[in-house]
């Protein structure tokens, strides 16, 4: 079983601006602190990333990120490999106030640790998920983008 997700979030910045703070992989694990090893080099087409996340459970998170298609400034559609498989994608539209992030995915933890859990606590599987991304919105807005922010989940 895995974990789907559907999200969206408001900033009261232009797309360009939310896209350039987005792409600039040499900032990651300075915003995300469980992002424990981060390996890359560019946000381009055809770059792998190599990544451990620690989230708020005492195990780690191994796999490893394929940018299959990159469209500047709108869109980025990634295949996920190792303790989870499954895709994500991520996209910017602009907005009257700014612009629109929208993340949909579908993850299924398949190794490691993370396996044992989403088969014996699904919903302990899902809390970990929604903690990285939650936490990970807060801190790209705080640390990325300084200028206020409208938040809305979908």
């Amino acid at each position: 079983m895995g974990v789907r997700s559907d999200r969206r979030w408001d900033f009261d910045a232009s797309s360009t601006e939310v896209w350039t703070a987005l792409t600039d992989v040499a900032h990651y694990r300075s915003w995300w602190p469980w992002l424990r090893r981060f390996d890359a080099t560019a946000f381009a087409q055809g770059e792998r990333w190599h990544c451990t996340v620690k989230p708020q459970f005492p195990y780690s998170v191994r796999f490893d990120i394929v940018l299959e298609t990159v469209v500047d400034g709108q869109l980025a559609v990634a295949h996920v490999d190792g303790d989870l498989t499954g895709w994500a994608r991520v996209s910017i539209t602009d907005d009257l106030d700014g612009c629109q992030l929208r993340l949909i995915s579908d993850l299924e933890a398949v190794g490691g640790p993370a396996r044992m859990i989403a088969r014996l606590a699904p919903g302990l599987a899902a809390a970990g998920h929604d903690w990285v991304i939650d936490r990970g919105i807060r801190q790209f807005r705080a640390s990325a983008l300084a200028a206020p922010t409208r938040e809305r989940d979908q």
